[in-house]
C-alpha cells in the first residue's frame, strides 16, 4: 500500500535476482530504449560489470527525459568512485522562481552550476516533439495536395469513360444540368462515406495514445483537416460536373 501511495518507494524494492529497480521518463522509454514498464536493460557498472536494471515505473512528460532514476544506495553501490551530486531539483512557489534562479546563479556562477527553470526544460523537450509534429504535418499538408489532384483525376476518368452513358441520358431529354448535378451528387456522396470511415478509423486507431494523454481530442485541428478535405472534395466533384457540361454529349453518342 505505501508503494502506492508513493511510487518513489519502489526504488527501494529488493530483488531476489539482484535486478536494480529504476524509473525512468515513458517518452525516453518507449522511443529511445525501447521499454516499457517491467522491461530490463543492462548497463556497466564502475567495475565494468554488467547490471540489469528493471523499469519499475515511468514518469509522464517530465523533465527527466534521458535519464535513469535509481536509489541513492543502489548508485553507491554501483558506481562508488562517483563523488558529490551532478543535479539538484529546487521546489519553490511560482511567485519567488525568478528571484530564486537569479540568486543561485549569481552565488554559484564560480563553481560551475547553471540553472535552469523546470518550465523552461520542459518547454525544451516539447519543441523537440513539437517540430516532429510539424514535420509530419507538412507532410499531411502535402499528402493532401496529392490527394486532391489524385481525386480530381479519378473523377475527370469515370467521366470521360461513361460519356456514352451521359449522352444516352442527354438523348432522352435530360439536361445537362441535371447530369452535371448527377454527377456531382454522386462523387459527394462517396467522398461523404469515405471520409466518415477514415474518421473512424482513425478515431479507433488513436484512442490509445487519447487515452493515454487525459482523452483530450484536438478538435480545432480534426474539424479543420475534414473540412479541408471536405473541400477538396466537393471542388473535384464541381469540376467533374464542370466537365459534363461542356462535354460533346450528343456527339459521343453518335460515335458510339
Amino acid at each position: 500500500m505505501d508503494e502506492h501511495r508513493n511510487p518513489w518507494l519502489l526504488l527501494h524494492r529488493k530483488t531476489a535476482d539482484g535486478v536494480v529497480p529504476v524509473i525512468g521518463d515513458a517518452n525516453s522509454l518507449e522511443y529511445s530504449l525501447h521499454l516499457a514498464v517491467g522491461g530490463e536493460t543492462v548497463i556497466r557498472d564502475g567495475t565494468g560489470a554488467p547490471v540489469r536494471l528493471r523499469v519499475v515505473a515511468a514518469l509522464e512528460d517530465s523533465i527527466l527525459q534521458g535519464a535513469l532514476v535509481v536509489s541513492e544506495a543502489n548508485f553507491l553501490r554501483l558506481f562508488p568512485a562517483q563523488q558529490g551530486y551532478g543535479l539538484f531539483l529546487v521546489e519553490v512557489p511560482a511567485a519567488r522562481a525568478a528571484s530564486v534562479v537569479g540568486t543561485l546563479t549569481e552565488r554559484l556562477a564560480d563553481s560551475g552550476m547553471r540553472v535552469e527553470p523546470g518550465r523552461e526544460r520542459l518547454a525544451a523537450f516539447h519543441r523537440v516533439e513539437n517540430t516532429y509534429l510539424s514535420t509530419f504535418q507538412s507532410l499531411g499538408a502535402l499528402g493532401l495536395v496529392l490527394g486532391t489532384i489524385g481525386l480530381l483525376a479519378v473523377l475527370l476518368r469515370n467521366v470521360l469513360e461513361r460519356r456514352a452513358e451521359l449522352a444516352l441520358l442527354r438523348a432522352m431529354g435530360y439536361r445537362e444540368r441535371t447530369l452535371a448535378a448527377m454527377v456531382v451528387a454522386e462523387h459527394v456522396l462517396l467522398l461523404v462515406a469515405g471520409l466518415a470511415c477514415g474518421t473512424v478509423s482513425a478515431l479507433v486507431a488513436i484512442a490509445p495514445a487519447l487515452s493515454a494523454r487525459g482523452g483530450v481530442v484536438p478538435a480545432a485541428m480534426v474539424g479543420l483537416l475534414i473540412v479541408a478535405v471536405t473541400a477538396a472534395g466537393v471542388i473535384s466533384s464541381l469540376v467533374g460536373g464542370f466537365v459534363v457540361l461542356r462535354s460533346p454529349l450528343v456527339a459521343a453518342l453518335r460515335s458510339e
